[in-house]
């Protein structure tokens, strides 16, 4: 069964290494919707368009884990022309830039996170929600999980699931 949530196959018309960097003051909100996304730090190689801003925005301030169709229904309110296509390609790009993780939990929908600190994600199997975990200080991946020979942890994303205590 096709899952309807997932974003479409998409390819880019130009390889990545031949986009040109963005300058710093192409990243700046214009302030022509209603959000007013800060300039991300790391967005070089793409154009940094009202569409992204309003996605990013909205990310920014509702640190909720929403999907895309929710995303979609949210950026409709400032954008009514905006396409759930568009948003799909919105994130797509932000997530390809790192400015946000996608976030998947066995077969639901993808989620997205706009938290760039080391976390975990917790599944909240009550409620649905998902809730940032941060990492206790001193915490050493190595320590905690027997690697194969030679190998290092170079980046971890771990998915909890859990529910509150009875």
């Amino acid at each position: 069964m096709a899952d309807n949530h997932s974003p479409p196959e998409r390819r880019n018309p130009r390889p990545r290494s031949s986009r040109r960097a963005v300058p710093k003051s192409r990243l700046q909100p214009s302030g022509s919707s209603g959000a007013q996304a800060p300039a991300p730090p790391e967005a070089g190689g793409f154009r940094w368009t009202r569409q992204r801003r309003e996605v990013f925005a909205l990310l920014d301030g509702h640190r909720d884990h929403p999907t895309a169709a929710e995303i979609y229904a949210r950026v409709r309110e400032n954008l009514p022309d905006i396409s759930l296509a568009t948003v799909y390609n919105c994130l797509e790009t932000l997530v390809g830039a790192g400015l946000v993780k996608q976030v998947n939990f066995e077969r639901g929908p993808s989620r997205y996170c706009p938290n760039q600190r080391e976390h975990a994600h917790l599944y909240d199997e009550t409620s649905g929600e998902i809730h940032d975990v941060e990492l206790k200080p001193g915490i050493d991946l190595h320590r905690i999980f027997k690697l194969p020979r030679g190998m290092r942890i170079t980046r971890a994303e771990i998915s909890l699931m859990g529910r509150p205590r009875a």
